[in-house]
């Protein structure tokens, strides 16, 4: 039965999607099945993994409209794509009953046929991301190492309280990632520690470094291991990858 991890932050820029697609990059390196879900009307994870022409998505798979059928990239990573219609997703949906569920409904069936399914969600609480913790086992923050990052935090998890409180008693937090980290920054350390302090064990021991190729691996359409996978992001991904599936 595949476990379902959905990483969240409603500020954008904070390296979710890139995460994401490292992490399961990762996975399918390990052997593990791995389904990576973009729920993210800017399709970010969907253009990061090159994948351009694609009929079946996130938007008409969820409002029932067509069959599941993600798009299988290799023997162990397999992506279901996102299409800008999301956007329009929550308005569409508003009258809806058990709309919530939707995603998790669609999953269900599939859910034995992968180790591992992750959630890009989009940099906002809506409707879409409500549907990701719904289905979700785990949820993991990605946080830049900024104040501002950690005032946004108390939202997201009013957020994922009342999810876990009315729909889906199950949801757990997997953890917090730091991302485009610099040990050497002050500011980064004294926000490492404030983090450290406030979730303790919640806060993951892999930090992600700063590194360009991160930011240049998506415009090649190809992961951060076959990209620059001497890189420190590629160094830093993998072990973040074993982390996460030893949760």
């Amino acid at each position: 039965m595949g476990k379902i991890i959905a990483f969240i932050n409603q500020k954008g820029g904070v390296g979710k999607t890139t995460t994401t697609a490292s992490v399961a990059s990762g996975m399918a390196q390990s052997g593990l099945k791995t389904l990576a879900i973009d729920l993210d009307a800017q399709c970010n994870l969907t253009t990061s993994f090159g994948i351009t022409d694609f009929k079946v998505n996130t938007y008409n798979t969820l409002k029932g409209q067509i069959e599941l059928d993600p798009i299988k990239l290799d023997e162990h990573l397999t992506i279901l794509p996102a299409s800008v219609d999301l956007s329009a997703f929550e308005l569409e949906m508003s009258a809806e009953p058990g709309k919530e569920y939707l995603l998790k409904e669609l999953l269900e069936p599939i859910l034995d046929q992968y180790d591992y399914i992750l959630l890009d969600c989009s940099p906002n609480l809506g409707l879409v991301s409500i549907n990701a913790l719904t289905a979700a086992d785990l949820y993991i923050i990605p946080l830049l190492p900024h104040h501002l990052s950690i005032q946004g935090l108390t939202k997201l998890l009013e957020i994922t309280d009342k999810v876990k409180k009315r729909l889906n008693p199950n949801l757990e937090m997997g953890g917090i990632v730091l991302t485009q980290y610099n040990k050497r920054k002050v500011l980064h350390r004294d926000i490492a520690q404030v983090v450290k302090e406030h979730f303790g064990q919640k806060l993951l021991n892999t930090v992600i470094r700063e590194n360009i190729s991160l930011a240049e691996a998506p415009s090649s359409g190809t992961d951060i291991f076959q990209y620059a996978p001497k890189s420190n992001g590629a160094e830093d991904y993998l072990i973040l990858t074993k982390e996460i599936i030893n949760l």
